[in-house]
């Protein structure tokens, strides 16, 4: 975690602290106090609640009773099962919640020295891409002396209810937290990168090798400390009716285990396998399980080792947690959140990755040029208005992991406006040698589209070839102003950076060394024909693309004399006189060896088109020809930022 945590309300909390004690008086917060206020945001939901401390509630209370576990809580009268389930998750990493809840045992009641308790407590969460420190004070809303939102199976157990009470702060209100997203507070509790699957739309249930897939992946990202919650949609159907076999539409359940399962002796003889894939869940309600196979009683289990059950933890009693199979999970559920803990520390036996992280903005302004806020690619006319960030790829190929996560907007409910905003993003692989902002799609590649969701979060994981990418964060719809954080995982650094210059820069120097007065852009798509440069018939050749002071090379392409370059390049001249010259040459270990050329005046009058060109030798136009075609795209323009 970072060093650098940031106070929520500017509030210190040890400078807090020391002033109750000092008074001997109990804190009271003025920033979320014991009122209506903080309850609601909507002054139509009020009800009858009274405001208690837990010395007001129970005998002796504490924050923690026997340490944490994943069934230490229950939901609440607010509809926030997501909030629970992701509690859920977060309790089964010791290591993640004493991020959540600092000091701890500093934290805790005191018994033996009351005096020293001030009814104080602080909570952080990963909010906007800083570690943020909320104080709350210990009132918490109750009716007939219960408490009536998130509360612990422990009644003198508290740690659970002033979480929620820190979170609601900071969304704004309890209200606030009615209907939410599971991955959205883990993301919140961790920092992790979210990202949501839609089993039906993947045909999960029916193919086998995408089910398979989808396993091993979630065992990998359970295994390395990520978190999993699932739902079922509720299209036609009420929100918490429940299906024949127990589970409950539209509410969150935490995975808290996948695992393979060895099979008895008999088992094995029945299916023909030696292990089955099984998924643990947690209904936050504390209660209401699945029916099905594996349920917590069903004959299945018999089948089973006493070891291996003891191993599993399964208990047969109606605590909200079982086994299902995970054939039977994709067939049942519909929606799958995951946050991955993306693992950055260059101490770990596991995959480490380069992150970069950037923060951005879509802004309205009416000059095209200055516009931020072009909406999707459908918008032909204004996307390229958008925030662009430009990234390398280095090697042959990299997996690349992008999130993209717009600002918590619950703050804004009371003002009406507190839904999330519909987000996605493109990449384009573009020119190697791009260095300022694109402004015509022409000869670049669009190469992955994320999915676009009213979630805070999307997420894409795609491989990438070797080569320049512009990464474009977009509303759906254009003209939508709102922060975001991008962030970008590779395997080798990146230098992710924000495109702001739509040309070069007028300077000092431009009056003694000159300025451009033209922009050209060459893609290089192919040549065929080649001349066979060794006794297989083949040859290993590259394009140099050459234009006043400035070259640019393209990878070798190995053991063919059609080869597919798909080469981009742009460049800025000076000079307008001076033609692009075009090269193909063939590498060789000792001396590489010229194949041919096209020279070109790459005028804004020629054509766009892409043009099949006889190569020729070294020379001016009329040189002489030699072996071979070459496939380009060339276009020109006498303004600098048309391209």
């Amino acid at each position: 975690m970072s060093s650098s945590v940031q106070l929520f309300r500017d509030q210190k909390y040890h400078e807090l602290k020391g002033q109750c004690l000092q008074q001997g008086r109990l804190f009271e917060d003025p920033e979320f106090p014991a009122s209506d206020e903080s309850l609601y945001y909507d002054s139509a939901a009020k009800g009858k609640v009274e405001w208690k401390r837990p010395k007001d509630l129970c005998e002796e209370p504490h924050l923690l009773v026997d340490g944490m576990s994943s069934h230490d809580f229950h939901q609440g009268k607010l509809g926030n099962c997501w909030f629970v389930a992701a509690c859920s998750c977060l309790a089964l990493r010791k290591s993640l919640w004493q991020q959540v809840i600092p000091d701890y045992n500093e934290q805790e009641w005191d018994p033996k020295n009351p005096r020293k308790y001030s009814g104080i407590f602080r909570f952080r969460f990963w909010c906007f891409g800083e570690w943020t420190e909320v104080v709350v004070d210990d009132l918490l809303p109750t009716e007939n002396g219960e408490l009536i939102y998130c509360r612990s199976n422990v009644r003198n157990e508290f740690w659970s209810a002033l979480l929620e009470k820190a979170y609601a702060k900071l969304a704004g209100s309890y209200q606030a937290l009615d209907g939410g997203c599971a991955a959205e507070a883990l993301v919140d509790f961790t920092g992790a990168v979210a990202e949501s699957i839609n089993l039906a739309e993947g045909k999960y249930g029916e193919v086998i090798s995408e089910q398979m897939k989808l396993f091993e992946d979630l065992m990998k990202v359970h295994k390395r400390g990520g978190f999993i919650s699932c739902s079922i949609s509720s299209p036609g159907r009420p929100s918490e009716a429940e299906t024949e076999m127990g589970l409950i539409v539209g509410h969150a359940y935490s995975v808290t285990a996948i695992r393979k399962l060895r099979l008895g002796e008999r088992l094995v003889f029945s299916f023909k396998a030696e292990k089955l894939f099984m998924i643990r869940l947690r209904n936050p309600w504390g209660k209401k399980e699945w029916h099905g196979a594996w349920s917590d009683s069903s004959e299945e289990w018999k089948k089973v080792s006493d070891s291996e059950r003891k191993n599993l933890g399964l208990t047969i009693e109606n605590d909200g947690e079982f086994w299902m199979t995970f054939e039977d999970w994709c067939k049942n559920f519909t929606d799958v959140d995951i946050c991955r803990t993306v693992n950055t520390s260059y101490f770990s036996l596991h995959k480490t990755w380069e992150k970069e992280m950037m923060y951005g903005a879509w802004a309205k302004h009416p000059e095209p040029l200055l516009n931020r806020s072009g909406g999707c690619f459908d918008n032909r006319e204004t996307f390229l208005q958008n925030p662009q960030y430009l990234f390398d790829v280095k090697k042959a190929e990299d997996k690349v992991l992008v999130s993209l996560q717009q600002e918590d907007r619950r703050k804004y409910k009371k003002e009406g406006k507190g839904d999330n905003i519909t987000i996605g993003f493109e990449i384009l692989k573009v020119e190697d040698n791009r260095r300022y902002r694109l402004h015509k799609l022409t000869v670049q590649e669009r190469v992955a589209t994320s999915p676009y969701s009213n979630t805070r979060s999307v997420f894409l994981r795609r491989t990438l070839q070797q080569g320049r990418y512009i990464l474009i964060p977009t509303t759906y719809i254009p003209g939508v102003p709102t922060k975001f954080i991008l962030r970008l995982y590779t395997d080798v650094p990146s230098k992710l950076r924000e495109l702001k210059a739509d040309k070069p820069k007028m300077t000092c120097w431009s009056l003694l060394c000159g300025y451009p007065h033209r922009v050209t852009q060459i893609k290089v798509h192919s040549a065929e024909g080649l001349q066979k440069q060794d006794r297989s018939g083949g040859a290993d050749p590259y394009v140099l693309i050459k234009c006043e002071n400035q070259s640019r090379r393209s990878l070798v392409q190995h053991d063919t004399t059609s080869p597919i370059f798909n080469t981009q390049v742009i460049f800025y001249r000076k000079d307008i006189d001076s033609p692009v010259t075009i090269q193909v040459w063939n590498s060789n270990l000792l001396s590489d060896r010229f194949l041919g050329q096209a020279v070109l005046a790459a005028s804004p009058g020629a054509p766009r088109e892409q043009q099949r060109l006889r190569l020729r030798g070294r020379g001016g136009g009329e040189a002489a020809e030699v072996p071979g075609h070459i496939s380009i795209t060339v276009l020109s323009s006498d303004d600098l930022a048309e391209l």
